[in-house]
């Protein structure tokens, strides 16, 4: 069933559009336009009628986003609601469930910027101030906000038309100039680390696997990374290599499998276990070689989380889940740019936890992880298809 949004806008270069497109599709909606009209084209001003077919609560919840957020002066006095928790890691069956996008919520006669705001978290006010907090770490007593009265929300339009990044758009293609998207992602984390903001790398065992190593070694030691997420793999076949010349057991020079090299991801990880942990087993000549001796030594924090299909695992891997959680959520609280390596569970998990206006780049052979990236929210990530090991090596060059 289709429902009617009109909008009154004076964002007329394509904000507006992108904003309606974004908004419907990330609530799992589809519509068509009725009607553009141009009401004042000398001063910027647009009428747009859409039809928007949506299930119920996902329609308002677009609807409002929409007719609040379209220009950036729009104001509204809802009375924002909010009620108690009565248990923890509970709140009222009416509570706001949030995006990704900023957002701000009218708190005694003023609008309050949510704090570390992340998408499927609740509204918590506490000492003035309203966080975005997950389910589980709500407290009994904590102030919820519930329903959308009084919530704002503005999806974030990044990189619009001067920005280095404005030729690389969310959809996907393997057609796209490799070289050229890389140069501009070069020219991106200079300007960023330049400025002494934070670049991030979520990295899976493929960088390995791919011969990407040497060259992401070098990006580390120039100081491009500012900090690793991954898990236990990527940490075991690194180690691997530099003990013993393979990954998973194969020659990587030759491509081919080794004499017992089935053996060599559980001897690497023995190697570590009686060294006590990574750091350790750096300090006593252990580990001479590698992204994570390059980490250690150049003083890089790294967070391994565990998964159950993890041999091992290495002292270091966080087997808790919400501790491992909370560890990525800590790293990339600072983060400016997020860079995501062939690892698709990895970069969906550490995108739900990064607000939309972080720059999110997305490296990967198939097309498909980068658009199950977005389809899960994280519509600001841009895609690179290509090999992993093809693209550090031309991002080191042009680093």
């Amino acid at each position: 069933m289709e429902r009617v949004i009109e909008l009154h806008s004076e964002n007329i270069n394509n904000n507006i559009l992108k904003l309606i497109d974004r908004t419907i599709k990330q609530y799992g909606g589809s519509y068509r336009i009725i009607k553009i009209n141009f009401e004042d084209p000398d001063q910027d001003k647009v009428y747009i009628k859409l039809a928007v077919e949506a299930e119920g609560d996902k329609f308002e919840q677009v609807r409002r986003i929409l007719t609040k957020t379209k220009d950036e002066a729009v104001q509204t006095h809802e009375t924002t609601i909010l009620k108690p928790s009565l248990k923890d890691a509970t709140a009222p069956p009416d509570f706001y469930s949030t995006s990704n996008h900023p957002t701000e919520v009218f708190i005694r006669g003023e609008w309050l910027q949510v704090k570390n705001i992340r998408m499927d978290a609740l509204l918590v006010l506490r000492d003035g101030e309203i966080y975005a907090t997950q389910l589980r770490d709500i407290k009994q007593g904590d102030l919820i906000v519930c329903t959308s009265a009084g919530v704002r929300v503005k999806p974030g339009e990044q990189n619009e038309g001067s920005g280095e990044f404005a030729f690389m758009t969310n959809e996907v293609s393997s057609e796209r100039h490799v070289e050229l998207e890389v140069r501009e992602l070069a020219k991106k984390m200079k300007t960023i680390i330049g400025r002494g903001g934070k670049v991030y790398v979520v990295a899976g065992p493929v960088v390995i696997h791919t011969g990407g190593m040497i060259h992401f070694q070098d990006i580390i030691r120039k100081g491009y990374v500012s900090g690793l997420l991954s898990g236990n793999a990527l940490a075991v076949h690194d180690i691997e290599f530099d003990l013993l010349g393979t990954s998973l057991g194969i020659d990587l020079n030759t491509g081919n499998a080794v004499p017992g090299g089935h053996s060599h991801h559980l001897r690497a990880i023995n190697a570590v276990n009686i060294a006590g942990s990574i750091a350790a087993a750096v300090a006593d000549g252990t580990i001479s070689s590698g992204i994570m001796y390059e980490l250690v030594k150049n003083d890089v924090p790294f967070v391994l989380a565990g998964s159950i299909r993890d041999d091992g695992p290495l002292p270091d891997t966080i087997m808790d889940l919400i501790r491992a959680q909370e560890a990525y959520t800590a790293m990339i609280r600072d983060a400016d740019l997020v860079i995501m390596l062939s690892t698709m569970l990895h970069s969906i998990g550490t995108g739900n936890m990064l607000p939309s206006y972080v720059e999110t780049v997305c490296v990967d052979i198939n097309p498909a992880v980068v658009n199950k990236l977005v389809d899960r929210g994280s519509a600001q990530a841009k895609g690179i298809v290509t090999d992993v090991g093809l693209f550090l090596s031309l991002l080191n060059q042009n680093l």
